[in-house]
């Protein structure tokens, strides 16, 4: 059987890690706010070809994103997304499937 003091403390420290406060409610719902973004990134370096965009009115989001794939087709998805249709995306491929065999390192790799 453990000492007095020590279960004391265990006791002590189990009852301070589970209290919680109670909400107070001064964090107040927020109506969704109209926004917009778009990046790209192009590197001809290391290959990398990417990049997004999207807007949204408050209530629906609509957007697009691209990426090079390695095989060397584009793949692009577009797409809504809202509180009624949940999120539709539509997946389209440009460009051939190939594949040229590895590629030689054109950068040094830096640890």
């Amino acid at each position: 059987m453990l000492p007095n003091k020590i279960c004391a403390y265990i006791l002590v420290a189990v009852s301070d890690g589970l209290s919680y406060a109670a909400p107070d409610g001064s964090l107040a719902y927020h109506e969704p706010r109209p926004y917009d973004f778009a990046y790209v990134v192009k590197d001809e370096l290391s290959g990398n070809d990417f990049g997004h965009s999207e807007q949204s009115d408050g209530a629906a989001v609509n957007g697009e994103y691209y990426v090079l794939l390695p095989d060397g087709r584009r793949q692009t998805v577009t797409y809504t997304a809202d509180h009624h249709t949940g999120y539709v995306a539509n997946v389209q491929y440009e460009g051939e499937a190939r594949f040229d065999g590895p590629r030689q390192q054109q950068y040094p790799l830096q640890y």
